[in-house]
């Protein structure tokens, strides 16, 4: 039975200026690996005894060898081409720095996997951390809903469910070799479910010919083929519900759970979902009572967007009323989304980051002891 992780977080932390300006430079071929590497290994191993001092239950890299919160996928397998996106995300605030927003990944050949893409990250956190931590990998639902194009993709896979299940076998097997290795948290993200709260974005793939109710029975189905069959015995599997954190100012999605939270919370296979719910656009706490027994719902009541540092009586006081539709035992609390989900990541400094992880602890402490 996996821990319960009071005190959890969703992985991307603050990246130095000096590392932000080396991902460039090695972008631009101007940084050896060499050099890169070493400089993440001392920015990891920093992060490492931020969060072991603060006392948070998990711990991550920060993220810090990515370029993006996606990782390495699209770069460690074989048949996605960069293109333009077959939907349009309508994104607030959206910026003018490109670098706050991920690149199109359309899969254009049949995927195939060349490398590991987490190996490294967890090498280090197996050597370097005292205590469980984590990995983060996208989620199968999100590469196919980013990535599915009419007119390219069908000629490599017949139907989007094809190719669901391409990405799930990959994402399967690179879950299967952590567990190997040790990992004690496997964390999907952004399995884009939130974007079935939008009805511009569903227009957009019934223009497509994508039925949203079939595609979000495809999605749940590929989601859960990523982890079934693996023997997970004490290791957490976690889906974290992301509405855009491309940037401070930065969401594209809204909306109540209530209409994906039955055949979501009740119909995926995983130990946690991590929801976002620092702000009112996520609507109220109703939907929680579809979390099934033996679950945990880890809410985002913490912004990772905004420096200023919330209330524990304010926290303490959301939480006793999402008690109402789950009980306590089935709650754990984090920041909503990760503090650098891009290169440039949110506006907030590593002091306020610390200070919001802190809190997080702290709040956990009060509600739920060292359990």
């Amino acid at each position: 039975m996996p821990a319960p992780y009071r005190a959890d977080h969703v992985g991307s932390l603050k990246r130095s200026l000096q590392l932000i300006q080396a991902h460039q430079a090695h972008d631009q071929g101007t940084l050896a690996d060499e050099a890169l590497r070493a400089l993440e290994d001392g920015e990891i191993a920093a992060a490492i005894r931020m969060q072991e001092e603060v006392g948070i239950d998990v711990l991550s890299d920060g993220e810090l060898r990515r370029g993006g919160w996606t990782g390495d996928f699209v770069f460690a397998v074989d048949g996605f081409e960069r293109g333009e996106a077959p939907v349009k995300l309508h994104w607030a605030n959206r910026p003018t720095d490109p670098r706050q927003t991920p690149p199109a990944w359309i899969i254009a050949k049949p995927l195939t996997q060349r490398t590991r893409f987490t190996k490294k990250e967890a090498d280090f956190l197996k050597s370097h951390a005292d205590r469980p931590w984590k990995i983060t990998l996208p989620a199968a639902s999100y590469l196919v809903a980013r990535g599915w194009k009419p007119g390219v993709s069908d000629k490599v896979y017949p139907d989007r469910a094809a190719a669901l299940a391409a990405v799930a076998a990959i994402l399967r097997a690179e879950i299967e070799a952590l567990i190997a290795e040790g990992v004690n948290y496997v964390q999907i993200d952004n399995p884009h479910y939130p974007d079935y709260l939008m009805e511009n974005v569903q227009a957009q793939w019934r223009d497509l010919g994508i039925e949203p109710s079939q595609a979000l029975a495809e999605d749940i189905a590929a989601d859960n083929a990523t982890v079934a069959g693996l023997r997970r015995g004490d290791v957490a599997v976690a889906m974290h519900f992301c509405r855009g954190n491309g940037g401070s100012a930065l969401w594209h999605s809204e909306g109540s759970y209530e209409p994906i939270a039955e055949q979501c919370f009740g119909g995926l296979d995983y130990d946690r979902f991590l929801l976002e719910y620092d702000t009112e656009r996520a609507g109220g706490f109703e939907p929680l009572r579809f979390v099934p027994k033996r679950k945990i719902a880890v809410l985002g009541l913490v912004s990772t967007k905004v420096g200023s540092l919330e209330s524990a009586d304010q926290i303490r006081r959301r939480l006793d009323e999402a008690a109402r539709f789950a009980p306590l035992e089935s709650l754990a609390l984090s920041p909503q989304c990760g503090f650098s989900s891009t290169l440039l990541g949110n506006d907030v400094d590593p002091d306020q980051q610390r200070r919001k992880l802190a809190l997080v602890v702290e709040v956990a402490r009060k509600v739920w002891g060292n359990a």
